[in-house]
């Protein structure tokens, strides 16, 4: 159970993810700064050690989100799809982000989707996991959504998506405060279809914030319901080697 959206600039982007959890659950731990592979990355992470979004300093995000639609479920033992996060963290590119997720053992899975964002490329890319088939979907470079609920999968889309088309209809130019004023939000009532989700028995349990911009990373993280709890100061990265996103425009000015 979770909502991601996507803000592209002209060179960067933004994106900010809920996590709603069962409240029985271990809480997460915030963000730090890792090196994996050289590659310098931000994630918070599962006390076993998963993840489910993370950048690194070429720019990549990556957030990862349960796919309820697909009812099946793999056999027993099934691994956490954590560690497919974790397994992509330090990749610059869609084409290796495909490939790694081709070579991991799916078939322990459950059913999940996991949007990268390479800016370099102005590419949005979602692979989705069904318990047979890996697809690769590519998404335009402009804003969108994706959420995921065990209560009421298609409902809580919808309703989601009606309250962020609706913010975005009001704003030329959606800057940080806005995707937070969204991430936090209780359209069309404070519920399970919520972008801030609160049930009696699951919650938004967390709030992670990214931007990339010409020459840096970072990441902000709230480790309770973004509606009542105030963000952490960012942790930053210098943008690093690589293909870094053309400069030259100021960052989100309107939407390319």
């Amino acid at each position: 159970m979770c909502t991601v959206t996507v803000i592209p600039g002209r060179s960067g982007f933004r994106l900010a993810m809920n996590r709603d959890e069962s409240l029985t659950r271990v809480t997460g731990l915030p963000p730090v700064v890792r090196t994996v592979d050289a590659v310098r990355v931000l994630h918070p992470s599962e006390p076993g050690g998963g993840t489910w979004i993370s950048v690194n300093d070429r720019g990549c995000a990556f957030a990862l989100v349960n796919w309820y639609a697909i009812t099946a479920t793999p056999p027993a033992g099934a691994v956490s799809r954590g560690q497919v996060a974790l397994a992509l963290r330090a990749l610059d590119s869609s084409d290796a982000a495909g490939g790694t997720l081709a070579s991991l053992p799916l078939e322990g899975l459950p059913p999940f989707r996991v949007l990268g964002v390479f800016p370099a490329d102005r590419r949005i890319v979602e692979w989705r996991w069904n318990l047979q088939d890996l697809e690769a979907v590519e998404h335009p470079w402009r804003p969108g959504q994706w959420s995921s609920s065990g209560f009421d999968e298609p409902g809580a889309q919808r309703e989601r998506r009606r309250d962020f088309e609706a913010a975005l209809a009001g704003t030329r130019s959606p800057d940080a405060a806005w995707l937070d004023r969204l991430h936090a939000s209780h359209g069309p009532v404070r519920g399970p279809y919520s972008t801030c989700m609160h049930r009696s028995d699951a919650a938004t349990v967390s709030f992670t914030a990214v931007e990339v911009d010409p020459h840096r990373v970072s990441m902000r993280h709230a480790a309770g319901p973004p509606c009542c709890t105030p963000a952490s100061e960012p942790l930053e990265l210098p943008l690093e080697g690589g293909r870094k996103p053309a400069s030259g425009t100021p960052q989100f000015q309107g939407l390319a």
